[in-house]
């Protein structure tokens, strides 16, 4: 016989353990890296869970690259917010991403911004990003799937371009596509430890273009349509 007592634990939602972790992670990388509260804010509330959904929830909110099929994978949270942190978003932006890979870049950035167009040269990756950012209810993001070398020239300029995987050098149409003003951070080099990958971050100002290395990275590079 089943007492109200038993009747009640039945009944109860399972506990959930997600925002705990996510809460962890982000306490993590706050702690280590001066990350603007914006940005820290928009990693509290995107499940990142949701985006390697055939993974461990201990794996899909440890700081550390991700697969996510198609031999790709997924940066670690904390190099997300730091490359995030880079484009200073104020929310009014429209923002190019190359590299919608599993879409949890892409979610981070449509909290931030005013809407992102995201580039992915692989229809799969491109298809699935969308169904999730779909589900989560995110209405902010166009996708494209195309060459990431040559940007989104049908929706340019943008005051931002974010670049997820390497290029040797940051393609040229992605700086024409960058709005006077704005600011582009991409991975650069060659997927070889000499000499190491950087992280740049570029502004456009008055047709000048300034460059500053943001510090060493490791990115699988960005594919080419062959």
């Amino acid at each position: 016989m089943l007492t109200l007592a038993a009747i009640g634990c039945r009944r109860a939602a399972p506990k959930d353990d997600t925002r705990a972790a996510r809460e962890k992670m982000v306490d993590a990388i706050a702690a280590r890296w001066p990350i603007q509260p914006r940005v820290l804010r928009a990693l509290r509330e995107v499940p990142r869970h949701r985006f390697v959904p055939d993974l461990p929830l201990a794996d899909a909110y440890a700081d550390k690259p991700l697969p996510i099929g198609e031999g790709q994978v997924t940066s670690q949270p904390s190099m997300i917010a730091i490359m995030t942190d880079a484009l200073e978003l104020t929310g009014k932006e429209r923002v190019l991403e190359i590299g919608t890979g599993s879409g949890y870049q892409t979610a981070i950035l449509a909290k931030l911004s005013r809407e992102v167009f995201t580039v992915e040269i692989l229809r799969s990756l491109s298809d699935a990003a969308r169904a999730r950012l779909d589900a989560l209810g995110v209405r902010n993001v166009r996708f494209r799937v195309g060459d990431g070398f040559k940007g989104d020239p049908e929706h340019a300029p943008f005051d931002r371009v974010l670049v997820t995987a390497a290029p040797r050098d940051v393609p040229p149409p992605l700086i024409d596509q960058l709005a006077d003003g704005g600011v582009l951070v991409a991975p650069i080099g060659d997927p070889k430890p000499h000499p190491p990958q950087r992280l740049v971050r570029i502004r456009k100002n008055g047709g000048t273009i300034a460059e500053e290395t943001l510090g060493p990275v490791h990115f699988t590079p960005l594919l080419p349509v062959e």
